[in-house]
C-alpha cells in the first residue's frame, strides 16, 4: 500500500548516500522543516505523541526540535526516523545522540516494502516529509505513485493527526504541457542544455512524450538538434512550460555540486550562518563566502581578480553574489566543456551529478491544484478521513528570493519559483465543524473547479453506502 514512500534501492544507495550529499546538500533549512512539525506537535492534545520523519536527511528538523523543545515536550516524544537501508549520514547520527541527550526518544529505523508495517505498525500523531513526492514521482510510479501516497498517508495518522509537507515547487501555470518561448544566449546555459537535455529527456520520468510536447530549437533562423546546438549563438527554443522549469531547476543544482566539489578553485559557504549574509533579503542579494581549494583551475589572472574582487574574512574570503555568478558562469562553461571532452575531473563530477539528478523530475503542481489532489486522493482512502489544511495559517508560501534573483539576471524570461509548506489534519469524515474550518482556510486558495472536485469527493461515499464527509 506504502510501497511508493520507499524509492528505489539503487538509487538511494549509489546516487543518495554519499556524505556530502546527506550531510551538506540535505540538510539545509533545519528552521523551515522543523517548524511545521513543532506547530503540528504543539496541536496535539495528548500526554504523550508520536512522529515520523520520512526520509531525515541531514537530520535538520531533528536538530531544530531538540533546540526548539522544552525539556516536557521533547520527554513526551516518541520519533521515529525512517530511512532506506545502506543509507548514512554523519550529521543524522550527530542529531539524533543530541536529541535523546536532551531527553527525548528518536530512533533510527530502516526498511522497504516488506517491513514498513513493522516500522509503523499502528497510526502516529505526525508525519513529516519534505520533497517526498518529487523523487516518488520520479522514481515510485509517476502520477500513480503519488495518488498511491496520498491515499496511504490518511491510514498511517491517527484521527486528527498531521501531515507535515515542504518543498513543493510553486508554479502559476495550471498545464506544464503549455507551450512557451525562451531565449538563451549564455554560454554556460547553452553548454548545459547541449548535455543536459537529450539525457533528461531520453532517461527521465517525465510526462513530455506527446507530439505536442516536442522540442523546437532554432539558431540563426533554422532548426537544429538539441544536442548540436552552437554554444556561440542565440538559441530560441520552443517546448512545454514544464521543460523549462526543469532546465532552470537542473542548472542551479549542478552550479552547487560543481561548487560543492570543489573543482572550480573555490568552495562556496552553502550551509550554515554563513550562507545567509544578506544585503538585501527581500531583492535576494547576499555576500558569498567561500574558500580557496588549492586545485589549479582558474587560471593564475583568473585566480588574481577573484581575489580582487573579494575580501577577507578571517580565514577565508567574501564577495558579492552577483560577482560570484559572473565568475561562476565563465568557470562553469569551461568546467562542462573539459567535461565533455573527457576530463578526468571534470567528468567524474559531472558523471556523479547526473547520475544523482539527472533523471529527476519535480511534481510541479499549483497550491490550488495541490491542495485539491491531497483531499480528493485521500477521500478515496480506507481511513474514512481527509488530508486538508484547517487553518488559513496553515498554508505558506516562501518566495525564493536568491534564486529568483539569479534566474532574473541570466535569463530573460525567467520562470519564478517558491517554495509550498503545508500543514494537513486528517480530519474524519464525521466531524462536520473540522471539516467547515477546512472548506474555509482554502477558500481563498483554490478556485471554485477545485472546490467543487473537494466537495464531490468529500461526499461521494454517501452514494456507495459509506460515512460521508
Amino acid at each position: 500500500m506504502i510501497e511508493v514512500l520507499m524509492l528505489q534501492k539503487n538509487f538511494f544507495r549509489e546516487c543518495k548516500t554519499n556524505a556530502q550529499y546527506l550531510d551538506l546538500a540535505t540538510n539545509a533549512h533545519g528552521d523551515e522543516k522543523g517548524l511545521l512539525l513543532h506547530r503540528a506537535l504543539d496541536r496535539i492534545q495528548r500526554s504523550s505523541r508520536t512522529a515520523v520523519e520520512v526520509g531525515p536527511g541531514g537530520g535538520a528538523a531533528v536538530s531544530y526540535l531538540a533546540s526548539a523543545l522544552d525539556v516536557h515536550d521533547i520527554e513526551a516524544l516518541q520519533l521515529t526516523l525512517i530511512e532506506a537501508p545502506g543509507v548514512e549520514s554523519r550529521s543524522l547520527a550527530q542529531s539524533i545522540d543530541d536529541f535523546n541527550r536532551a531527553g527525548g526518544s528518536c530512533v533510527l529505523k530502516r526498511g522497504l516494502v516488506e517491513d514498513i508495517d513493522s516500522i509503523i505498525p499502528e497510526p502516529v500523531d505526525v508525519i513529516s516529509a519534505s520533497a517526498l513526492l518529487h523523487e516518488v514521482y520520479s522514481y515510485s510510479g509517476a502520477y500513480s505513485g503519488l495518488h498511491a501516497v496520498m491515499r496511504a498517508l490518511p491510514t498511517m495518522l491517527r484521527y486528527h493527526g498531521y501531515f507535515v509537507y515542504r518543498d513543493v515547487y510553486a508554479v502559476e501555470s495550471p498545464s506544464l504541457h503549455d507551450r512557451t518561448v525562451q531565449s538563451y544566449d549564455s554560454l554556460a546555459w547553452l553548454q548545459f542544455i547541449r548535455m543536459f537535455v537529450p539525457h533528461y529527456l531520453r532517461e527521465g520520468t517525465h510526462p513530455y512524450h506527446h507530439a505536442a510536447d516536442d522540442m523546437v530549437v532554432r539558431q540563426n533562423s533554422r532548426i537544429v538538434p538539441i544536442d548540436q546546438l552552437d554554444v556561440n549563438s542565440c538559441a530560441s527554443i520552443v517546448a512545454p512550460v514544464g521543460v523549462f522549469r526543469e532546465i532552470q531547476r537542473h542548472y542551479v543544482t549542478l552550479r552547487d555540486h560543481v561548487w560543492r566539489s570543489g573543482v572550480l578553485g573555490f568552495k562556496p559557504y552553502l550551509e550554515g550562518q554563513l550562507a545567509h549574509d544578506w544585503v538585501d533579503f527581500k531583492r535576494g542579494h547576499k555576500r558569498v563566502h567561500y574558500t580557496l581549494t588549492g586545485t589549479d583551475w582558474l587560471s593564475h589572472s583568473q585566480q588574481v581578480s577573484l581575489l580582487a574582487m573579494s575580501e577577507v574574512y578571517a580565514d577565508h574570503y567574501t564577495i558579492d553574489s552577483d560577482i560570484l555568478d559572473e565568475v561562476t558562469d565563465v568557470a562553469l562553461t569551461e568546467f562542462l566543456i573539459a567535461a565533455m571532452k573527457g576530463d578526468e575531473s571534470c567528468s567524474q563530477v559531472w558523471s556523479s551529478w547526473l547520475a544523482r539528478e539527472g533523471r529527476e523530475s519535480y511534481a510541479y503542481m499549483t497550491l490550488d491544484d495541490l491542495l485539491a489532489e491531497f483531499a480528493v486522493s485521500s477521500a478515496d482512502s480506507e481511513s474514512r478521513t481527509v488530508l486538508m489544511p484547517v487553518q488559513a495559517g496553515d498554508i505558506a508560501r516562501v518566495d525564493r528570493n536568491y534564486y529568483n534573483r539569479f534566474l532574473r539576471k541570466r535569463l530573460a524570461t525567467p520562470l519564478v519559483d517558491a517554495k509550498q509548506l503545508v500543514l494537513f489534519q486528517n480530519v474524519p469524515c464525521s466531524d462536520e465543524s473540522t471539516l467547515r474550518r477546512a472548506m474555509e482556510a482554502i477558500q481563498h486558495v483554490c478556485g471554485k473547479q477545485n472546490l467543487a472536485r473537494i466537495y464531490t469527493a468529500m461526499n461521494s461515499r454517501r452514494s456507495f453506502g459509506y460515512e460521508s464527509c
